[in-house]
């Protein structure tokens, strides 16, 4: 068909028009999509200081299940449901009931989801009041804060917020005396053939520290540590070292179900274990450098977690 040059003239105009407003909407999508995913080291510290003020948070205890409830209620606010996951652990001081708290930001389904964990307990001591501001307060409050940062975001896959329980030994951390929160879930996924829908474990651990030096997790998938330090050069993040270390924690227990997975934790903090743990040695910005690393390195892991 040919067009007379008026009526062509007009029709260039209109597939103009059509592509300058296409391209109007597409960037003003961008533009919100940016602007909802925003982590805020300051909320996240807020949420340190809320659960501190509960005291100390073993497992078990009732000032563990208020945290629960506060989890929840926060959670509830960022438009998601937290869902229980509770088990009997048998430990060295007898059986503790144990509850796990997951939420999850949706994603198309049938292609899998990441998992992004952290534990909420905090360690057992008779000595001193340890209210874990760090081990134990700064993973949950990240946690938070990122359902908030997320909640807007299109994944290209769901994404589980898990809160685990009973990192902590109730002694010594030896033999099985730790991480019963994580072991129940991988074993749980193991047994009801679920555990091959996790296409990558992300653990935060211990990310508070005012000053924060985050070293490569030997254990951990080199992919997925790869990603998450390539995040953080691009965004000249100091805080992520290019040591290495070896830490036992909550991720080994999904590796040894074949689950890849990452631990991103500074076990070199003066006041790990100790009763100066507290919402002093918390710093907003440590939470906030950790936070835009990890919504960074998002994108090339959900890419590589699309294939299994």
């Amino acid at each position: 068909m040919k067009l007379c040059p008026s009526v062509a003239k007009e029709a260039v105009s209109s597939v103009a028009w059509t592509a300058l407003l296409v391209a109007m909407v597409l960037s003003v999508i961008v533009a919100a999509q940016s602007r909802s995913v925003a982590f805020d080291g300051g909320r996240a510290y807020e949420d340190v200081r809320q659960m501190v003020a509960l005291g100390p948070r073993p497992a078990g205890s009732a000032a563990l299940q208020q945290t629960r409830a506060y989890i929840a209620k926060q959670l509830a606010a960022a438009g998601l449901k937290a869902e229980e996951q509770p088990f009997d652990a048998d430990t060295p001081i007898g059986t503790i009931h144990m509850v796990n708290v997951r939420a999850t930001l949706p994603g198309p389904a049938g292609r899998g989801r990441l998992v992004i964990a952290g534990h909420y307990d905090t360690k057992l001591f008779h000595e001193f009041p340890f209210v874990g501001a760090n081990d134990g307060g700064s993973s949950a409050a990240f946690l938070l804060e990122l359902a908030r940062a997320l909640k807007g975001r299109q994944n290209p896959l769901p994404i589980e917020l898990l809160f685990l329980d009973g990192e902590e030994a109730t002694g010594e951390w030896q033999g099985t005396d730790h991480t019963y929160g994580s072991r129940y879930y991988a074993q749980q996924a193991r047994k009801n053939g679920t555990a091959k829908d996790i296409r990558a474990l992300i653990l935060v651990d211990m990310i508070g520290d005012r000053d924060l030096d985050i070293r490569r997790e030997a254990n951990s998938t080199p992919w997925l540590t790869d990603a998450i330090w390539s995040a953080a050069r691009r965004l000249k993040r100091s805080e992520f070292v290019e040591d290495t270390t070896t830490v036992e924690d909550d991720h080994l227990e999904f590796l040894g179900v074949g689950i890849p997975a990452v631990d991103i934790i500074d076990l070199d903090y003066s006041a790990w274990h100790r009763a100066e743990d507290r919402l002093d040695r918390v710093g907003a910005g440590s939470l906030q450098a950790v936070g835009d690393v990890l919504i960074a390195a998002l994108p090339a892991i959900e890419n590589r977690a699309r294939t299994p």
